[in-house]
């Protein structure tokens, strides 16, 4: 089979995953973060068995991915393989008046995501924790100087005490997520970097996370 031909192959394929109804609702809530499959049974008011079903296509045509929750290791998140968008026409996201970046400590990915979001938005951002830790991880700010930002004098604060009722709130954390499960709009399972705690780690979650704040900014509308 020719390039050609594998290719209008591959799109056929791709086009009919897409072709369902339910699948495409499916797509829409994972635009902008990753849902749990309890979650998204919620909201589209699916069978468990047939919520399987249709991740079982979008998975098969490379459109998602799973992956086991850092905290209640029963649940998994689904993702989006961003590259998708490009294929799905113009999308709009929520209004925005700030944005409140969560993880459990506050320590390393929420201060990352905030300070590389003011870089590249007008809307304002900060970040916060669940349960802050008592200061800011040396590695995490290692990184952020490596690619021009500076967060050491950033202080882990609680969540209780930072965010508003107007704020559009983004967990980084699966703990935080499921803490405040009735609560956050937006999830990103973003994997803990101290769990193994290389600067590696720390380097891998800081692309995860500016690459999700390049789609969010593209999507954000500001009030």
């Amino acid at each position: 089979m020719n390039d050609e031909r594998t290719s209008v192959v591959r799109r056929s394929a791709l086009h009919a995953a897409l072709g369902d109804p339910a699948r495409l609702q499916v797509i829409d809530l994972l635009v902008l973060g990753d849902r749990s499959p309890s979650e998204l049974i919620a909201r589209l008011d699916l069978s468990s068995n047939l919520l399987t079903h249709h991740l079982g296509v979008l998975e098969r045509e490379g459109l998602i991915s799973r992956s086991p929750s850092e905290g209640d290791r029963r649940r998994s998140y689904i993702r989006l393989h961003r590259e998708v968008l490009d294929r799905l026409g113009d999308y709009r996201g929520p209004c925005a008046q700030r944005i409140v970046f969560i993880c459990t400590g506050n320590s390393a990915r929420s201060p990352l995501a905030a300070a590389l979001w003011s870089r590249r938005s007008t809307i304002p951002a900060t970040s916060a924790g669940t349960h802050p830790a008592r200061a800011v991880s040396p590695l995490a700010q290692r990184i952020a100087a490596r690619h021009g930002l500076d967060i050491s004098t950033h202080r882990p604060r609680s969540i209780e005490n930072t965010a508003g009722p107007e704020d559009l709130l983004v967990t980084l954390c699966d703990r935080a997520h499921e803490t405040l499960r009735d609560v956050s709009v937006i999830h990103w399972s973003v994997p803990n970097p101290s769990t193994n705690g290389t600067e590696q780690d720390y380097e891998r979650a800081f692309g995860d996370i500016s690459t999700r704040l390049t789609t969010l900014s593209r999507q954000l509308t500001a009030h």
